[in-house]
Parts: C-alpha cells; structure tokens; sequence
C-alpha cells in the first residue's frame, strides 16, 4: 500500500522544525499584510498608513496562526499568563509594525518604490518578530 505524502518520515521531521512552521505562517499573514496593502494602494492610500493597516490585518492572522500551529505546544494557560503572552505577542507585532511603517515611509520619501519598499521591511519585519517571538513571548 502507498504511504501518503503526511505520514513520511521526511514531512513529519519539517513539522517539526519551528521556524519552518513559522515560514508558513508568515506567508499567510503576509497574503493578508500584502494584499491588503496593494489594495489601499490602489484606493490611493499614502504607502506608510496604507503599510500600517495591511500590517495591522497580517498581524490578527499571525497571532491566530502563531498561537495555534507555531508555538502550540508553549501557549500559555488561560488567565493571566495567556493575557501576558497576547501582550507580548502585540508588543512584537507593534515593532515590527513600526520597522514596516518607518522603512517604507522613508524609503518612499527618497524615491523608492513602494512595493520594493513594503519587501524590505516585510524581512527586517521577519527577522526581528521571529527573534522576540521566540526568545520572549513563546519562551
């Protein structure tokens, strides 16, 4: 009988691998911050509130994501350790929506496209929420 592509050695390994899953996550949040913001842009939305809205929208689809398929095994109990970790988890969001709005505010101010602009904070974004998602709030 043929093994099914889920029951592989190889895939129930990657489910594993934390950052993996977050990846994945990302991507979904980031369907939602980009596409979001590709349609504010279309409606004439200024680039910076038009970033921190799609950011904001990629932030509620993460925490859903993160707290559900990511970090799962470390969510915290419900009461007030899981109001902490929520604050947290919004404290990093708010970095990252930060680092998002400030790059792309300011590179669209010296001439950068804004789309290019909105891919450079989506990796710094990335890179700094990853770190704080993982060594503070799903510790």
């Amino acid at each position: 009988m043929a093994r099914t592509l889920a029951a592989t050695p190889l895939l129930q390994r990657l489910r594993q691998i934390t950052l993996l899953r977050y990846a994945i996550a990302s991507l979904g949040a980031l369907a939602i911050d980009y596409g979001s913001f590709l349609a504010l842009l279309d409606l004439h939305v200024r680039p910076a509130p038009a970033s921190a809205l799609g950011y904001t929208l990629g932030i509620v689809a993460h925490w859903l994501l993160s707290s559900r398929k990511v970090f799962a095994d470390q969510i915290a109990p419900a009461g007030p350790a899981r109001t902490r970790q929520k604050a947290l988890f919004l404290v990093s969001a708010l970095v990252g929506l930060a680092l998002t709005t400030l790059i792309v505010g300011l590179s669209t101010r010296i001439g950068v496209d804004p789309r290019i602009a909105k891919l450079l904070a989506i990796v710094t974004s990335f890179t700094v929420t990853w770190l704080l998602r993982q060594r503070v709030v799903f510790r």
